[in-house]
């Protein structure tokens, strides 16, 4: 199941409240998912792979044509297409594109999810959920409130009686298939939007350069914050090295509890000019490089 939607209408929230574990970050920061993360869940007999998705919008740079293609990539590849709308916001200009977009996906099964219903009126959300259903037929709509949990069994259950049979394609312990470095570099990009994201561009990035299992069991992680210009490595040092200690600190406590590993995480920043132009960038992330 591919889960698209605009920016910041809760994807990555309901990725994880459907896998049951936090493995998709989430920011108030825009665009905050780069690349496809799939979360795993067993419902009865059912393994659902779920798959988070870059918010579809207007792209204007290299990085967020590679974004949005890799979104409607991964709606074409699915067995069934769920939409996320913010509720609270209405039909916005990127929901009613995305909505005309989804007509060029045949084939697929296609769902509405309305989100942040806890804060929305009933009238209100059933009127949204007529308007949304006359432009697509979408198999079936439900009402969700991904922070809260409410509605997000129902979407599991339906999701699990439709999805196609066959095998199971993960052992029924893992609930995604991100390599550890991937997902510690993605914790840690989370940790540093969540302190900097009002002075930090989001073409900012991190990898993992170094993960050595230690003699006692611990693991030794060595991480490269890259920024765009020397005053963003200025912003995410901050004062005395303040900054980039909390970030360490929250990084590392949230790693290990991942791992279920003690951790020991070293990070440094590097100033990497122009690097939203490097093909090899975008392969260390999981994303095609567009070449117009």
């Amino acid at each position: 199941m591919a889960l698209i939607g605009a920016p910041n209408v809760g994807k990555s929230t309901l990725i994880n409240a459907l896998v049951g574990a936090k493995i998709s970050i989430v920011t108030p920061k825009v665009q905050t998912t780069r690349t496809l993360i799939r979360g795993i869940a067993c419902a009865g007999s059912a393994q659902l792979i779920l798959v988070d998705t870059p918010g579809i919008f207007p792209p204007q740079r290299r990085l967020d044509r590679a974004m949005v293609g890799t979104a409607w990539g991964s709606a074409q590849d699915a067995d069934i297409v769920a939409l996320l709308v913010d509720a609270r916001k209405g039909l916005k200009d990127d929901d009613a594109a995305i909505v005309r977009g989804l007509a060029d996906v045949r084939g697929r099964a296609k769902v509405l999810a309305l989100n942040k219903i806890d804060v929305v009126a009933k009238p209100d959300l059933l009127k949204l959920a007529r308007t949304l259903n006359a432009r697509v037929a979408f198999a079936a709509t439900f009402m969700v409130s991904a922070l809260s949990g409410d509605g997000v069994d129902d979407l599991k259950k339906w999701l699990a009686a439709h999805v196609p049979p066959g095998p199971w394609l993960y052992p029924e312990d893992q609930i995604s298939d991100a390599p550890l470095r991937r997902l510690a570099a993605e914790i840690t990009r989370e940790k540093l939007y969540l302190r900097l994201h009002q002075e930090l561009p989001y073409q900012s990035t991190v990898e993992t350069e170094l993960w050595k299992d230690l003699p006692d069991g611990a693991v030794r992680i060595e991480q490269t914050i890259y920024v765009e210009r020397d005053s963003q490595r200025k912003i995410v040092l901050g004062k005395g090295g303040r900054s980039i200690k909390a970030i360490g600190a929250a990084a590392r406590a949230e790693i290990a509890a991942a791992i279920e590993q003690p951790v020991h995480l070293f990070l440094l920043v590097k100033v990497r000019q122009g690097w939203g132009d490097d093909p090899e960038r975008y392969r260390q992330i999981g994303l095609e490089f567009p070449r117009e």
